[in-house]
């Protein structure tokens, strides 16, 4: 069993992180971070599958299916590095060479993430100086990991962190996490950038299975409005300080790592969907009783992602109709004659729909649960006996707002 934690990407052994604003965009905020580890690190990761890959991406990427071993990760806040061919894969190479230096290390031993605008060049000088800062003050913590995780937002309005412990071989394993996402959010892997480390001692390749499994039900199963970004990232950093006996193979250590990465990961998403651009509410969409996982993980993200039904949630209208007719266009087949619908929050539960019909329930009720800053939608398809959970958020005007001047 593990347990929840206070602390996020620097909570676990050995790991250090650093901030600073080192001007790349914003000129009134913290804008980069840097996370280094004591020792070198078996390194997984998991990349977008939009066919657009920002520069980061293709550096990581490569690093981790050649290599497989990393130190540091410097990430920036504010230019994507996307869309800028050659010339921003040659400031991947500097960047790294410049953290290589700082650092005392090798610059393939550097990992890599930006996010922001696409299409912009990094200014190098920047960046540089920002790892130069960044390199002479690193340190360890709950108050440091913090200060990282607000170094690597952008339309953010909070930090998202999560970390947990758990015991294996006799021995305390922590496994720590930040991630930053609030739109162009509609993950094929992970999230928009997303950093976890672990003291756990594990093979490389047992790593990346374990990342891997818990993407699907966690990373993979949130969005904010259907855009699958550019430099989706998702590193996981494991140093062995921790000194349990290595994970060489599937066994219950392996499991047990397993079931506490995927707890961090599902509160990183989670936190990543509450937390959409404009947002006022956690909308959670749970598919129960169809006919396989993959199935009920269709049906959940239809629902979650249909613009009607998230403008329905923000206007506290029980618009069951959207949810009936999202699930039927998810390109799954079922009875739509079997289907009962819920809405549940925090201020209550009521049944809208039985057997595909409508109930006689109470508007006044289906709004005042509506209203509430989570609200779940509950969908049994009658099929099965397989189930998966969504995150979405609610359809804002804000929204728009944002997305409307988002490079001014």
């Amino acid at each position: 069993m593990y347990q929840v934690i206070e602390g996020g990407v620097a909570a676990a052994s050995g790991f250090r992180v650093g901030h600073t604003a080192a001007g790349i965009k914003y000129r009134e905020r913290v804008d980069m971070a840097l996370l280094v580890s004591d020792s070198s690190c078996a390194a997984a990761g998991v990349f977008t599958r939009n066919v657009v890959k920002a520069a980061p991406v293709l550096w990581d990427r490569r690093i981790v299916r050649e290599k497989g071993t990393a130190r540091a990760i410097v990430v920036n806040a504010g230019i994507a590095n996307a869309c800028t061919g050659q010339r921003g894969l040659g400031v991947c190479g500097k960047t790294a060479d410049c953290a290589a230096r700082a650092l005392g290390l090798a610059p393939e031993e550097v990992l890599l993430a930006s996010t922001g605008v696409i299409g912009m060049d990094l200014p190098l000088d920047r960046i540089c100086a920002g790892i130069g800062a960044m390199a002479s003050d690193l340190q360890s913590g709950p108050v440091a990991g913090h200060r990282a995780a607000r170094a690597i937002m952008t339309t953010d309005t909070s930090p998202k962190e999560a970390a947990v412990t758990l015991t294996l071989d006799g021995k305390r394993v922590t496994i720590g996490g930040m991630a930053k996402g609030s739109g162009m959010i509609h993950p094929d892997m992970c999230t928009m950038l997303c950093f976890i480390t672990s003291d756990c001692a594990i093979e490389q390749s047992l790593l990346q299975q374990a990342l891997a499994t818990v993407v699907p039900d966690t990373f993979n199963m949130i969005s904010v409005d259907g855009d699958t970004s550019t430099n989706d990232t998702c590193l996981l950093l494991a140093n062995g300080q921790a000194d349990n006996r290595r994970i060489d193979r599937k066994n219950e250590d392996y499991e047990a790592f397993v079931k506490a990465l995927s707890a961090v990961c599902g509160s990183l998403a989670r936190q990543m969907a509450a937390d959409g651009e404009g947002a006022s509410c956690l909308f959670e969409v749970k598919v129960r009783n169809a006919r396989s996982d993959a199935e009920a993980r269709i049906l959940a993200k239809s629902v979650v992602t249909s613009s009607l039904t998230k403008a329905a949630i923000y206007g506290h209208d029980a618009n069951w109709g959207r949810i009936l007719c999202a699930l039927g266009y998810s390109g799954v087949d079922f009875d739509p004659d079997r289907v009962d619908l819920y809405f549940s929050s925090e201020k209550g539960k009521i049944q809208l729909v039985k057997d595909g019909l409508a109930l006689d329930y109470s508007e006044a009720k289906a709004t005042d649960i509506l209203t509430a800053p989570k609200v779940t939608a509950i969908c049994d398809m009658k099929q099965g006996d397989h189930e998966a959970t969504a995150w979405g958020c609610d359809l804002t005007h804000d929204y728009v707002t944002i997305n409307a001047d988002y490079r001014s």
